[in-house]
């Protein structure tokens, strides 16, 4: 843990190229060390209590989202729109909101489509969860946001969590934590496939927690140098036989749009539209496309715990390290 926490602290200053290098070379000793649950934790298969299914019979439920972390991810958002439109996909996309300006009207645009935004942090390099003070600061701004967004969701940058402090934002789902990755910097996975519902230590109405469970295109095509779409694929056919969420991130900031050699950093676009049509084709009328938005209401609406008797999985209080929890 230590080394990994002095990474993330001199990752500022490291030229691109080796931070990458530096994580592969990590998560490839993961990858041997980890191998029991990741890419599957067979232990996050278990429904909830109650547990019913999704809407219209469907077998699973299919989120996917989009986190902006740059400028010039941004330029590449309508492009990205667009191809999960042409597909019959909808997604949400979602923003740093101090890190560049955000085009309202892209914001809109995107709205308008039946696309959702979404807040992702302030900046992308800082941890929220320093402290208690420094966080209860950016809610402020970020609840702003929120409200002038209008937007109902939230994602920290790099999956830094903390669910009891996230209850102080304005909010009715939040999507900062995963089923099981330990190649993330905060790696304590919450240990299942399905959205549950966290309450708040402040009196108010609680919010809907939803874990990504499929990997992400980051750690898989630039960090881990994967040249197929397999372990996506295999993860999907798991989370489908098993009636979960399947929850993506991607990022068009590492996006290789063009036909020219992928950039520092940088992957073809042709996996992402690969694996929509292996979604599309494969499980046509099997699975419930869904926004995070539409998630948590229908989670609040049919699976909200009775008072007093709330039940969460294993470690979703962020107090449990992987080592532990896997």
């Amino acid at each position: 843990m230590f080394l990994n926490s002095l990474y993330y602290k001199l990752k500022p200053i490291i030229p691109r190229r080796l931070q990458i290098e530096i994580r592969r070379r990590i998560a490839l000793r993961k990858r041997v060390k980890y191998a029991h649950v990741w890419p599957i934790n067979e232990r996050a298969a278990l429904p909830p209590e109650g547990w019913t299914g999704w809407p219209d019979g469907k077998k699973f439920a299919l989120v996917l989202t989009h986190d902006v972390e740059t400028a010039e991810g941004q330029d590449k958002c309508l492009k990205l729109m667009e191809l999960d439109k042409s597909l019959g996909f909808r997604s949400s996309f979602n923003f740093i909101a101090d890190e560049y300006r955000l085009f309202p009207e892209l914001r809109l645009y995107l709205e308008q489509q039946g696309f959702e935004v979404g807040i992702h942090g302030l900046q992308h390099n800082v941890n929220l969860f320093k402290s208690k003070t420094t966080f209860q600061e950016s809610a402020k701004r970020i609840n702003q946001y929120l409200k002038d967004w209008q937007s109902v969701g939230f994602r920290a940058p790099s999956m830094y969590h903390n669910l009891d402090w996230i209850g102080d934002l304005d909010i009715q789902y939040d999507s900062s934590t995963f089923d099981t990755d330990p190649f993330e910097p905060q790696p304590d996975g919450v240990g299942t496939i399905f959205p549950f519902w966290v309450p708040r230590n402040n009196g108010q109405r609680g919010y809907i927690e939803l874990p990504y469970t499929l990997p992400q295109d980051h750690s898989l095509f630039v960090i881990m140098g994967e040249k197929n779409i397999d372990i996506w694929k295999k993860k999907l056919d798991w989370i489908a036989e098993h009636g979960g969420m399947a929850l993506l991130i991607t990022h068009p900031d590492y996006m290789n749009f063009e036909e020219k050699k992928d950039g520092i950093g940088e992957y073809p676009m042709i996996y992402f539209t690969e694996f929509l049509e292996y979604i599309k084709n494969g499980y046509k009328d099997q699975y419930w496309n869904a926004l995070p938005k539409d998630i948590a209401d229908f989670w609040t609406k049919n699976f909200l715990p009775k008072e007093h008797s709330i039940k969460q999985p294993t470690g979703s209080r962020s107090s449990i390290r992987v080592g532990e929890n896997l």
